[in-house]
């Protein structure tokens, strides 16, 4: 690296949070956002289980631990590396449009949002986590589906203590909005303004039974999701889409206004795809294809990158932070006009991770000026009227590795828990193009291959990805974060695999968005140095900084002693890393 690459690096480290808590295991490792949770996954491996195994068993106790995004109520994908044929298999487990779902069903007779769309089992698709969890574990695991769920089961029934974080988030959640908030609309891209408060089922489930709120330490019991997690472990999945479970699901939406019925749950599947295949400086790289978006955006992104040195610069150069941020755009705008469910809409996925398309776009891309994203467009891009997720990494001794990110949608999804049941339902209707036709520069996108239909699964950022190299793993990442999630990913896989930062510090390096519309380069933090901003505003970038940028829990595997290196991302601070 160049003496001016150097200065860069110290400088983008400078920027980054605190140093994670990387821990060094010599066999097996798991991180997630819920260090009870990542403990169940870890007492799995060391009973024997596998990498499928522990991402299981930890997901399902992350929808007791960590209930603004952990879920049996919502959905997500999968991605595993299996060491001993060298495959590398993917499961979409997203959700689905209700079958009395139509494509203006959130908009008033203007064509406007109706007020807090994305509150209540209305604002739900069916969920498909139990089903994608199941096909794992049938397919790739090694330990009964009974033995990876009583371990949740237990958590909800017996309690366990609440971190700072999540009371202060409970807490937040059970406080009633003010009367006079405004309805969510069309000119509404910020914090979801729908809370817990809003529904009794969720106050009861979530509440403290004097009401006082909660505190550090206090004891969290969930007994309804307690007995929904018994009838899983001892009935199967089949309880959740045909049983008990089920019964109650459509009960509740029949009661609140929902669209879930029997036939929605009945008839919904996980799907087994093919993984998104691409290298980078080397290095194999796998994502997940549609109707997740993440694995294509990282993957066009760096096929466009790849062109360039950007090690010579250093991470944080004005130049790096420019070309970066022009192939996100590019990316991004790629994700908005040609991906969808490819049960319903063609994707070109070979032309889309060409080395050709790479080369294509990267023509377009200037070193002294940024391109308008209207530019990019084929038709007209209006001008502005006026999320939680969550992933897990585990690596097992011999060498299988799953990265696995699912998700509610927002902070708790809508808000709305499944009365007798316990558990909270998605929100995901939201991540449909819901104004069709309207795509505009504060960020709305109406888009013709995303808007719902009837069995369609909405978009998503989701991007698990796992690295191998000569045949091994080397990198398990993934985020939460909305449509900064493949920006995140591209990332950590940049400051590992192009700048060849240490485990902790490819984590824990400031990150860059992008996404075509709204057309701003957002910088993580706000303590950029004022020329690196006057010199990307020159170049044409709209400029904003602050705020913190995904949660990328990430398993390093290090080629030269095999040792995994768990790095909880310390954005939040009840993530950790368990191990042996």
């Amino acid at each position: 690296m160049t003496h001016r690459g150097w200065t860069c690096l110290l400088l983008l480290l400078a920027l980054a949070p605190p140093p994670a808590p990387a821990g060094e295991f010599a066999k097996q490792v798991v991180v997630a956002q819920e260090g009870h949770a990542a403990d169940v996954g870890r007492d799995v491996l060391r009973a024997g289980g596998n990498a499928v195994d522990a991402a299981v068993a930890t997901a399902m106790a992350l929808a007791v631990t960590h209930p603004a995004a952990g879920n049996i109520g919502g959905g997500g994908f999968l991605v595993a590396f299996l060491a001993g044929t060298r495959e590398v298999i993917t499961i979409d487990f997203r959700e689905k449009a209700p079958g009395k779902s139509f494509e203006r069903m959130y908009l008033d007779a203007d064509g406007h949002l109706l007020p807090h769309h994305r509150a209540g089992p209305r604002a739900a698709g069916v969920p498909g986590t139990v089903r994608g969890l199941a096909l794992a574990v049938e397919r790739y695991g090694s330990k009964p589906w009974g033995e990876l769920v009583r371990p949740a089961a237990r958590l909800a029934r017996e309690g366990f203590p609440v971190s700072e974080t999540l009371a202060r988030s409970l807490n937040a959640q059970l406080q009633p909005a003010p009367k006079d908030r405004p309805p969510r609309d069309a000119e509404d891209l910020g914090d979801d303004p729908d809370r817990l408060a809003d529904f009794a089922d969720s106050v009861a489930a979530f509440a403290r039974a004097d009401r006082d709120p909660w505190r550090a330490g206090d004891l969290l019991k969930q007994p309804d999701l307690a007995r929904t997690l018994d009838r899983l472990a001892a009935a199967g999945p089949d309880d959740f889409y045909r049983g008990a479970t089920a019964r109650l699901i459509v009960a509740h939406n029949a009661r609140h206004g929902g669209l879930i019925d029997l036939d929605d749950l009945a008839s919904y599947r996980a799907v087994a795809r093919p993984p998104i295949h691409s290298t980078f400086r080397g290095v194999d790289l796998y994502g997940m294809g549609p109707p997740s978006s993440g694995g294509i955006v990282v993957a066009l992104a760096l096929n466009i990158l790849e062109r360039y040195d950007l090690k010579a610069d250093g991470p944080a150069s004005p130049r790096t932070l420019h070309r970066v941020t022009e192939a996100m755009r590019r990316a991004y705008f790629i994700r908005a006009t040609e991906l969808a469910d490819p049960d319903f809409v063609a994707i070109p996925t070979e032309r889309l991770v060409s080395q050709a398309f790479a080369d294509d776009l990267a023509r377009t891309i200037r070193d002294d000026g940024a391109t308008p994203g209207a530019a990019l467009a084929p038709f007209p891009v209006l001008g502005a009227e006026g999320s939680h997720t969550t992933h897990l990494s585990t690596v097992d001794a011999a060498g299988n590795a799953v990265a696995l990110t699912y998700t509610l949608e927002e902070g708790y999804g809508s808000k709305s828990v499944v009365a007798g049941a316990g558990f909270l339902m998605n929100n995901e209707m939201g991540d449909f193009n819901l104004i069709p036709g309207r795509t505009d520069a504060a960020g709305r996108i109406g888009t013709v291959p995303n808007r719902i239909a009837p069995g369609r699964r909405m978009l998503s950022s989701m991007a698990p990805t796992i690295a191998v190299k000569d045949g091994s793993v080397v990198l398990v990442t993934g985020s939460p974060g909305g449509r900064t999630i493949p920006n995140t990913v591209l990332w950590v896989v940049l400051n590992r695999l192009e700048f060849g930062l240490g485990p902790a510090e490819s984590v824990t390096a400031s990150r860059t968005h992008h996404a075509w519309f709204p057309d701003v380069l957002h910088l993580e933090g706000d303590r950029w140095p004022a020329a690196t901003v006057a010199a990307l505003r020159g170049l044409g970038h709209r400029v904003r900084t602050g705020g913190i940028q995904g949660d990328a829990h990430t398993i390093v595997v290090r080629p030269a002693d095999g040792r995994r290196v768990g790095v909880p991302d310390p954005r939040r601070r009840t993530a950790a890393a368990a191990g042996d």
